[in-house]
């Protein structure tokens, strides 16, 4: 049986990576839930919200800790990509500037269609807005500051890393329109048309992790998104 970089059958270590990979998914998801529950408790309990909010932080610091640390020990194992600290400049930056106003045409084509009722609004984006009108601050600080840096880490850094870890062109564009898929029905659960727009903006931000090889604008490129979505 062919053997992976790590001395494990091939399929073996798709198996471990793939129950990691889940487990990191469902880590965050506890994480967004705790803030859930803040914000319920804003409306009906507002005394222990700072209580719940100070296990959030808590929390959301060992969760941001952990995968940063299980992302930069991938790629200090293997790393063929050649993934790592890009130096910022004038060219990389205007670079970045034009794929946000990618992601902004995209989101205004969607925002287009919704009203004129080709598309329907997201049940994300409409809990989301409810949960910020509830609890505002915190929901603003999670949705563009923290989200950005799990979810990019997450989606692009340890998913492109652990199942299309070759740097090969077809294996490359294969990981893109996959992960950009599998965050996409992450943030709708159905296939629907609307799948197809979030998949959009995880492809531009997976062809922006491949195009830079640093995590770091795909961060900043989450941030500027989310920000412009609040907004």
């Amino acid at each position: 049986m062919k053997k992976s970089n790590s001395g494990l059958p091939a399929f073996l270590t798709w198996v471990i990576h793939s129950a990691m990979w889940i487990g990191f998914i469902f880590i965050y998801l506890v994480d967004t839930t705790i803030l859930s529950l803040a914000t319920s408790q804003a409306k009906t309990q507002p005394l222990r919200v700072n209580h719940t909010i100070g296990i959030l932080l808590i929390y959301s610091a060992l969760l941001l800790a952990f995968i940063s640390w299980r992302y930069q020990k991938q790629l200090q194992r293997d790393n063929p990509k050649h993934i790592g600290r890009t130096p910022f400049t004038g060219g990389r930056f205007l670079q970045l500037l034009a794929l946000f106003v990618l992601m902004y045409g995209i989101q205004m084509v969607w925002g287009i269609l919704i009203s004129q009722h080709v598309l329907s609004t997201p049940a994300n984006q409409t809990a989301i807005n409810q949960q910020v009108m509830l609890l505002p601050f915190w929901n603003q600080a999670y949705s563009i500051v923290f989200a950005p840096v799990i979810e990019e880490l997450i989606f692009r850094g340890i998913f492109l890393n652990y199942f299309f870890r070759s740097n090969q062109r077809w294996v490359n564009f294969l990981g893109v329109f996959v992960s950009g898929l599998i965050f996409g029905m992450l943030h709708v659960m159905s296939f629907s048309p609307t799948l197809i727009m979030y998949s959009a903006l995880g492809w531009v931000l997976g062809g922006a992790y491949l195009h830079f090889r640093d995590i770091r604008y795909n961060i900043a490129l989450h941030f500027m998104n989310n920000a412009l979505s609040l907004l």
